[in-house]
């Protein structure tokens, strides 16, 4: 815990960026029938029927200090996807970057062997050392921003029936370019002052 609070300490270093990455699964479901829309003393009508439609698999990439996030919007969340989205970080969203400080939950796919599973070794080797590993602890989730940046997008862009992952990929499209046109950080107040107090029953007692 304390490894990541010091990360987020750190003052922003544009060849060093700060990127947190989590992921999350939309449940696709479509109507069965088409809603009546809203007029003037009425509100949307939407019948409570509806038809599952699979699932899609959210990537969210975060850095708060530079006021970015992109949401890779994949099939699956298998290992491979997983390594396909850090080769776009580093490669694509930040590519003159000396080495990238990625903090990520402790997901069973979120480690350096599932770059072997998706490229070549040389080709996985590259792009592991353009990263620094950073994890957050245990049941210690709650401290990757990229989490608290998946509650926003669910909230503001998500928190409605979507029937397919074409429709879903250009709301989230529309929402990113909004909150990047506007470079919307994180106010991130946790310390490890902080977490010596309110969490003092994590320490062991010397």
């Amino acid at each position: 815990m304390e490894d990541v609070l010091a990360v987020y300490k750190r003052p922003r270093n544009p060849d060093c960026p700060l990127v947190c990455l989590d992921e999350a699964t939309k449940q696709l479901i479509k109507e069965t029938r088409v809603p009546i829309p809203m007029k003037k003393g009425r509100a949307k009508r939407v019948d409570y029927e509806y038809e599952r439609n699979g699932t899609a698999n959210m990537f969210m990439m975060f850095a708060p200090l530079e006021g970015w996030r992109f949401v890779k919007v994949t099939d699956r969340h298998t290992a491979i996807d997983y390594a396909h989205a850090l080769k776009d970080l580093c490669d694509i969203h930040f590519p003159n970057a000396k080495k990238i400080t990625l903090v990520q939950d402790n997901l069973n796919t979120h480690k350096k062997a599932s770059l072997y599973e998706a490229f070549p070794p040389a080709e996985a080797r590259r792009i592991i050392e353009r990263f620094e590993w950073v994890y957050t602890p245990k049941h210690g989730s709650w401290l990757d921003m990229a989490e608290s940046e998946l509650g926003v997008l669910s909230n503001q862009c998500l928190d409605r029936r979507i029937g397919d992952k074409k429709t879903l990929s250009s709301e989230i499209k529309a929402w990113l370019t909004y909150r990047n046109k506007h470079h919307t950080k994180a106010d991130w107040q946790f310390t490890t002052e902080n977490a010596r107090i309110k969490l003092k029953h994590l320490y062991p007692t010397i």
